[in-house]
């Protein structure tokens, strides 16, 4: 398994923080039918930007559980190294 960082650059108008742990919690909930882990997020509120740490097999399988989940997909996804 890969680790994997992806970007939402733009949340929808209105987005809370709260609609962004329900957005996760509906990932958790379909996240094993792909086969990945979504491990972390974080809120840039100011920015209105989040950003995922996900366990994937690639980066179709994450965007694929964020499409099912809740169907805010990621910008942009990188592959990364824990340091």
């Amino acid at each position: 398994m890969s680790l994997y960082m992806d970007v939402h650059n733009t949340l929808p108008d209105g987005t809370t923080l709260a609609d962004v742990a329900g957005a996760h919690e509906a990932d958790l909930q379909v996240q094993q039918r792909f086969g990945v882990r979504y491990l972390h997020y974080w809120v840039d509120a100011e920015g209105g930007k989040v950003f995922c740490l996900v366990e994937a097999p690639n980066a179709d399988a994450a965007h694929a559980v964020h499409r099912e989940a809740h169907g805010l997909v990621a910008d942009e996804i990188y592959p990364v190294e824990q340091g």
